[in-house]
């Protein structure tokens, strides 16, 4: 029971990363769970599908910070305390478009969920973690694109790069505290997310395509493989952990 008594928030939990990483903080001991997401029914249902004695539901933009204060504040005022904050809440490009070919207005949307949104997250949970002198941990969810360039998905790898330099200053800055920020970038994967990208397949057909982004024979990217992870982060088994994104890419990244 790695999480024993621990407070966590997930962001975009409704599904995904987000909700398989609740579903197993939850199975680590994890007092409590909150999710937070736009998708308010499915949000809800996977709450009362935990239990609803570990798992609460509450709506959140990330992207407008009066939501974050509301979900980091209620948060704390019920359960005393934030332990662990995943910030794992995104967006991708509706549009595989290139530089240009680049629609600022879609560019502005994706700074506002996964830039703003992330840097919110991460400010106002750090802030309840100050002011509780609890000694807790943060991940960020970026991507191996936060790495790499890309030939199409600018707008969305500019986001995921932001990611990156926004986990690297929040460690340095809040590890005076004993917090600890850390990011997981996986590769493709399927998801309620990717697979609308894909046109609205199912997830066996898109397991089917992104089996070409593997490198790692014989394995195949879940959003398992993604929660073991953050799991691994946000428990004490990586407790002088700080600072690092950590891929989960079966060496994709390195066998271009």
């Amino acid at each position: 029971m790695r999480l024993s008594g621990k407070v966590a928030i997930v962001t975009g939990g409704a599904s995904g990363i987000g909700e398989t990483t609740a579903r197993i903080f939850v199975n680590e001991g994890a007092r409590v769970v909150v999710i937070a997401d736009v998708q308010d029914e499915l949000g809800n249902q996977v709450a009362t599908s935990i239990g609803n004695q570990r798992c609460s539901y509450i709506h959140c933009d990330v992207s407008d910070e009066d939501q974050v204060i509301n979900l980091i504040q209620s948060t704390v005022n019920t359960y005393g305390q934030v332990d662990i904050m995943f910030s794992n809440a995104g967006i991708i490009s509706p549009t595989l478009q290139s530089v240009l070919e680049l629609d600022v207005s879609q560019l502005d949307r994706l700074l506002a969920v996964n830039v703003r949104g992330m840097a919110l997250c991460v400010k106002h949970s750090a802030q309840a973690m100050v002011k509780g002198r609890v000694r807790g941990s943060i991940v960020c969810t970026g991507s191996v694109g936060g790495s790499e360039g890309s030939t199409t998905s600018t707008d969305y790898t500019m986001t995921k790069h932001a990611v990156l330099g926004l986990m690297r200053a929040a460690s340095l800055q809040l590890a005076t505290h004993g917090i600890r920020v850390n990011s997981v970038s996986p590769n493709a994967l399927a998801t309620p997310l990717t697979c609308k990208l894909l046109g609205g397949v199912s997830e066996d057909k898109a397991q089917d395509f992104y089996k070409s982004f593997a490198r790692l024979e014989g394995v195949l990217l879940t959003p398992k493989h993604v929660a073991d992870a953050v799991l691994f982060l946000v428990s004490n088994e990586a407790e002088f952990i700080t600072g690092v994104d950590l891929r989960v890419d079966g060496g994709f990244s390195h066998g271009k």
